[in-house]
């Protein structure tokens, strides 16, 4: 059995596209096809919607350029609308305007967007991750989404999407500084260890026990930019990036040097998407905070995760297995 799907993952910071067949196994798991490589665009849709509550034009302007253009993608490979499957998440969920979004999108796509909350995105993040594992077993898995307006933390199929993202903690911390000061990423830290507790403690509420964490798993731009530079990437190669196991110490040597770098530098490294260079720094110290806190928790149990994984399956395969 097959069916052929798209999935459109429209975030705070990008437009993503899958387009593939979900086929099913004898045993009745699910697996998928893509049918062209993934896409990627940065939109930045979410600019400056954590301080008014509003869309801005031009965001909007540039996300309805990048929906025509998977439009056409899903044209070309005839999938059928009733499979296509646009889901927005942090930025429209705060915004007050997004009605407009909603209805330029239908008249382009042919479909309304679904503005999932953040415990269907950990849902779906998760479900993406672990369809791609290799392991037999899921039990303890701890899945990580970075993304621009939100983050996710997620354990054994039950998360939490904290409200902070490489865009929104550039804006709310940074003021998007050439390089944060040492001021400015304390308060940035503050920010974040207060959603991590937040995080932490709904996990608990959940039933998950941090503590009992086998693997963590890291999925999105950030984290998949920070393993490209610990790999010594010219350039982005997902499947170098996809599987790879970094240490926890190597991943804080990269973090700390990002955060350290000017926008210029950071420019130069030709792993990094362009719509990702003045966002990168606050990525970076959100990641590093974060498996720090993780790590504290593990150890508790008497145990040492001296290493993350990084995958390139995410939301988008969730999306896609859902349809």
């Amino acid at each position: 059995m097959s069916k052929r799907v798209a999935a459109i993952d429209c975030g705070t910071n990008s437009v993503r596209l899958l387009v593939a067949e979900v086929q099913t196994d004898e045993n009745g798991s699910k697996y998928l096809t893509d049918l062209m490589p993934r896409k990627v665009r940065i939109s930045r849709l979410g600019f400056g919607v954590d301080k008014t509550h509003e869309f801005d034009q031009a965001a909007l302007d540039r996300t309805f350029k990048i929906e025509k253009e998977y439009f056409e993608d899903i044209n070309k490979f005839q999938v059928p609308l009733e499979n296509v499957r646009f889901i927005a998440t942090s930025a429209s969920r705060d915004a007050n305007n997004k009605e407009v979004f909603f209805e330029t999108t239908k008249n382009i796509l042919g479909i309304y967007p679904e503005v999932i909350a953040g415990e269907e995105e950990a849902r779906l993040s998760f479900s993406g991750v672990v369809s791609a594992l290799k392991s037999t077993s899921n039990n303890n898995i701890c899945v990580v989404d970075l993304g621009g307006g939100s983050t996710e933390v997620v354990l054994d199929g039950k998360g939490f999407s904290m409200n902070i993202g490489s865009v929104r903690i550039t804006e709310r911390c940074f003021e998007y500084a050439d390089i944060p000061n040492q001021e400015q990423i304390n308060f940035a830290k503050e920010v974040i260890n207060n959603a991590i507790d937040q995080a932490f403690a709904e996990l608990r509420n959940l039933d998950r026990d941090i503590t009992k964490i086998s693997e963590i798993v890291g999925v999105a731009g950030t984290i998949t930019s920070v393993t490209a530079d610990i790999l010594g990437l010219d350039k982005y190669d997902s499947e170098k990036v996809n599987g790879a196991i970094s240490s926890l110490d190597e991943v804080y040597r990269s973090c700390d040097k990002i955060i350290s770098m000017n926008k210029e530098q950071i420019k130069e490294l030709g792993f990094i998407n362009p719509g990702r260079v003045d966002v990168i720094q606050a990525g970076c110290l959100i990641w590093k905070t974060l498996l720090k806190r993780l790590s504290l928790e593990i150890e508790k149990d008497n145990r040492k995760l001296d290493h993350v994984t990084t995958s390139e399956h995410d939301i988008l395969d969730g999306i896609a297995l859902n349809i």
